[in-house]
């Protein structure tokens, strides 16, 4: 094979392994620090996506994007988990299954309804719209940065969970709630926070990802 083709295709291998980890970054986070399973976790990533384009298409702004999306929708998330989603905790996992099922089904119908059923291109910001040389190899810039900045997320999410006190926090309360919550803690605080920042990062995922693959409200289902 030839030496170019072959770094090209590690390097795109390493660009959509890295966009699948933003992308489950947040779902695993609240499965596994908050035993929660939310299958409508790809809705909240394609509706970050299409805030991030909203946001570009009215500014012309890719970083403004990149900051409203995940605050928007990571604040639709926290009101989801205080309002509807709390009220399943403790009743086991299908509960959660079907509330999030409807929800992601629900959602389908919504983006649809909003921003219609076609396929949405996400333009990269400028001063990544090109192609730079790297090992060798014409490279798209942004698919380059998307590599870095997927390793800049992984090692922070380490860091926070493994390296603070909300970490900390967060861990000891899905092992012993009350116990947690003995200490003076508002557990279920704690908890809304956390879901709305795995969801946030789930929106963030969808706004980095546009640029590389198009946005599609069937995308839900495949999620």
């Amino acid at each position: 094979m030839n030496p170019e083709i072959l770094t090209i295709q590690i390097l795109n291998g390493l660009v959509f392994s890295l966009l699948l980890f933003l992308m489950a970054a947040g779902l695993s986070l609240i499965f596994g620090l908050m035993d929660v399973i939310n299958l409508a976790h790809g809705s909240f990533y394609l509706l970050g996506g299409y805030v991030g384009l909203t946001v570009i298409r009215q500014t012309g702004n890719f970083w403004l994007a990149l900051l409203i999306a995940p605050v928007v929708v990571g604040a639709l998330g926290m009101v989801v988990e205080r309002y509807f989603l709390r009220r399943f905790v403790g009743r086991g996992h299908l509960d959660q299954v079907l509330f999030t099922f409807g929800l992601a089904l629900v959602a389908n119908d919504l983006t649809r309804w909003t921003w219609g059923a076609y396929v949405e291109s996400v333009p990269p910001p400028d001063v990544l719209a090109g192609s730079i040389k790297f090992l060798g190899v014409e490279y798209p810039a942004y698919r380059l940065t998307t590599i870095l900045f997927g390793l800049g997320v992984a090692g922070l999410l380490a860091l926070i969970q493994y390296r603070t006190r909300i970490g900390a926090i967060i861990r000891a309360g899905v092992a012993d709630i009350q116990m947690v919550s003995g200490l003076g803690i508002d557990v279920q605080r704690v908890f809304t926070i956390t879901f709305g920042f795995g969801i946030a990062l789930a929106a963030l995922a969808g706004i980095v990802t546009g640029p590389v693959v198009n946005l599609y409200p069937a995308s839900i289902s495949r999620s």
